[in-house]
């Protein structure tokens, strides 16, 4: 890098007892900012592009082209001076490559992510599988790909906690992705697939020169501290731990969801499920009926609190992004504490090359924090803020959207908070922007869950209702039709920006259960009619049918609720209902923290217990559960039940 953000691609040939051969092949243009010059380069596979990271943190990608014909005439440069190629270095000395160097154009960058990694500058850019990566010194290294000739973050990652200045990523030939980098006082060297350090040197930290080299009998790391060249060496030890089963998280699960299966050539069916966590991350991994072993996918590290809900969006007709396409393709939300929202598109399929069998693309679409605004303010630590903690609770992605009847790109969500409102959001992915556009307080204490279900009529009208439960016991009936389509039609005019709208009050109300709703499940039965089921904290299960009746006109006032029946179990189990599941209008299978899995039949007299399992996961958080269809035209029910630990039952 030179004056002015000028940046000159060399090319410098080593001919032994005869001087360099420099050619000057490029000229780059960095764009303007305090600190102007570039700290690493990578030239791309795919040929004819350069991506480099600078000293502002900025990821920036040039044409380049090797063809010899438009390079400046090569010189050789020795003892200071210069010579023309090929002549002795002790004839007459010509000027240097570069005082010619505005034969060639000044090229600008053609894709330019600004501030990627924050003021503190880009440290390394590197290409592996046809996927770019960036590290810096902001505490994370990125995953980026080429969308014709502009770059597009798909990820980021955060290796652990503490690990600030990240320099280096070193992809092993066992698959194992290293992390170089200086974590306090020390150098560290920390295992992606093992989410462990492997080497820990005290060095002082943050050494701008130093070099790192092992294999597998020994290591070497090179430094310089206060003028002096350091030298650590260590011969490689013998391993005397072996993992008998590595953890899929470090503290509990809290949320679970099934993506779907994947048929992989000569291998069993594999189930694909995303995991939410109390250690702020989540995780999407395969499990083998066959094997019963659980093998991680991709690890999401993005939230800085718990991770307390999940949400996925399947595509359900050829509207929907990735219809169609070979593998699973969803939108997942994740949610949780510090009133965060994080979108990801995600893409598995078959990879019968690799340890899993599966392969699964990550792409980061949007977040959202409700406290973003907060910390634009300025002297906001003279007031007062309502609630720092609000977490959301629960997650419900409101489908039917994408129809003739809201033909909207729009996605919408629907989210219980713990600040005792029930909040919608809406999402746009090609904008990759996630927006709030509706929220009511009408519980007026936490909102513990929510489900959000479509109502057909006959006639081919619709209705978008939701379902929400608070700790009081009580479970609201909403429709959110207007509310929806007012916020399309808002952002489509205003372009992605719109105040919050009110939700209304509700169609109707109902108390369940004398205190709070850890469990909420809707199902629709043949006759169009729903039935919700509902668990409580007092171990109390209930079951109500409902009617919805639609009056003329298109207005929200003209939907009706009836409760046709309400069924209640007062002591269905010794502990927290956390999970309950309506299987078919007559088959119910509720889960608690007793470590009990009992499944009920609903008649005309009530619910009555048909079976009780007893399954090993302590603290159950929640469960999830799916159909499958056998040889014999049977249907076999699956579930998965987290807490602390994984486990799937049949």
């Amino acid at each position: 890098s030179g004056p002015d953000g000028e940046m000159l691609w060399l090319d410098v040939t080593h001919r032994p007892g005869r001087a360099p051969w420099v050619q000057l092949m490029g000229r780059y243009l960095l764009p303007p900012c305090k600190q102007r010059w570039h700290t690493c380069a990578a030239f791309l596979p795919q040929g004819g592009l350069l991506v480099c990271g600078d000293r502002r943190g900025s990821l920036l990608l040039f044409p380049c082209s090797s063809s010899p014909g438009q390079a400046v005439e090569s010189t050789s440069i020795t003892n200071g001076g210069t010579d023309s190629v090929g002549e002795d270095p002790s004839s007459e000395l010509e000027p240097s490559c570069l005082s010619h160097k505005e034969a060639l154009p000044l090229e600008a960058p053609v894709s330019v992510l600004f501030g990627l990694h924050g003021k503190t500058g880009v440290t390394s850019v590197a290409c592996h599988k046809g996927y770019i990566y960036s590290t810096g010194r902001d505490g994370v290294y990125r995953q980026l790909r080429l969308q014709g000739q502009q770059l597009e973050v798909l990820r980021k990652h955060r290796p652990c906690k503490g690990l600030q200045w990240i320099e280096e990523l070193r992809f092993t030939p066992d698959g194992d992705l290293h992390v170089l980098g200086f974590h306090a006082d020390n150098f560290v060297v920390w295992s992606s697939r093992t989410g462990e350090n492997l080497h820990c040197v005290p060095c002082g930290g943050g050494h701008r020169s130093w070099s790192y080299w092992s294999s597998p009998s020994a290591e070497v790391f090179a430094f310089i501290k206060s003028g002096d060249v350091m030298l650590y060496h260590r011969e490689a030890e013998p391993c005397e731990q072996q993992v008998l089963l590595a953890s899929l998280h470090g503290r509990e699960i809290t949320c679970v969801r099934r993506l779907g299966a994947v048929e992989v050539p000569g291998h069993t069916t594999l189930n694909v499920f995303v995991t939410g966590s109390e250690d702020t991350t989540s995780c999407v991994l395969a499990l083998s009926e066959h094997s019963r072993a659980a093998v991680p996918l991709a690890r999401l590290s993005d939230h800085i609190s718990s991770v307390r809900a999940l949400a996925l969006a399947v595509p359900t007709g050829p509207g929907d992004k990735g219809f169609g396409d070979k593998g699973l393709s969803a939108l997942l939300f994740s949610a949780g504490g510090r009133a965060q929202i994080e979108c990801y598109r995600l893409l598995c399929s078959a990879d019968p090359a690799s340890e899993s069998a599966l392969a699964c693309q990550v792409v980061h679409v949007a977040s959202h924090r409700l406290d973003k605004h907060w910390e634009r303010k300025k002297n906001r630590h003279k007031l007062v803020k309502m609630d720092p903690e609000t977490r959301y609770m629960s997650l419900s992605v409101v489908p039917g959207t994408g129809t003739e009847q809201l033909p909207t790109p729009w996605k919408f969500l629907a989210a219980a908070c713990s600040d005792a409102s029930v909040r919608v959001f809406g999402l746009l992915e090609a904008a990759r922007k996630l927006v709030l556009v509706a929220e009511s307080f009408h519980h007026q204490r936490c909102v513990l869950k929510v489900e959000a279900f479509l109502h057909v009529q006959a006639g081919g009208e619709r209705r978008h209702l939701l379902c929400s439960a608070a700790t009081d016991g009580s479970v609201a009936f909403w429709d959110i039709s207007r509310p929806i389509a007012d916020a399309a039609d808002a952002l489509h005019r205003a372009e992605g920006e719109m105040q919050p709208l009110a939700l209304g009050a509700p169609l109707l109300t109902v108390m369940a259960h004398s205190c709070g709703v850890n469990s909420l499940h809707v199902c629709e039965t043949p006759e169009g009619r729903y039935l919700v089921a509902s668990g409580s904290d007092d171990g109390s299960i209930h079951v109500c049918l409902l009617e919805v009746a639609l009056g003329r006109g298109e207005d929200a006032a003209g939907t009706c609720l009836r409760v046709l029946e309400r069924v209640a179990v007062p002591c269905a189990h010794a502990a927290h209902v956390t999970g309950i599941r309506v299987l078919r209008p007559d088959l119910l299978l509720s889960a608690s923290v007793d470590q009990r899995l009992t499944l009920w039949r609903r008649g005309p007299g009530g619910l009555e217990a048909l079976s009780t399992t007893f399954f090993h996961v302590p603290d159950l958080a929640e469960v999830d559960c799916w159909e499958v269809g056998e040889a014999g035209g049977e249907l076999r029910y699956y579930c998965v039940l987290c807490g602390q630990g994984l486990e799937m039952l049949r």
